[in-house]
């Protein structure tokens, strides 16, 4: 895991995208004026720390699932090619 320096938030071992999740969630707790230390953020670190398992038929389910998206992505963009140009253009 790639840790930022010291400076992250309450020193914890973040990567650089964790620390400004967190920072960002801060950032916008306060500007609604709600409190930020909430169970919602000590979840957040704790899934951060320690991430769930995740099992091999899910990572190719997952990946299966990537791969149909990006196939159906590029079908759509490949018609949009195709179409007419819209009227007024």
């Amino acid at each position: 895991m790639e840790t930022s320096p010291p400076d992250t938030f309450r020193g914890l071992p973040l990567t650089r995208e964790q620390d400004s999740e967190i920072r960002h969630f801060i950032h916008c707790r306060e500007r609604c004026g709600l409190p930020w230390d909430t169970p919602e953020l000590s979840a957040m670190l704790a899934d951060m720390l320690d991430p769930p398992e995740v099992d091999e038929e899910d990572v190719a389910a997952l990946s299966d699932c990537m791969h149909a998206e990006h196939a159906a992505a590029v079908q759509d963009d490949e018609k949009d090619e195709d179409a007419p140009p819209p009227l007024g253009a």
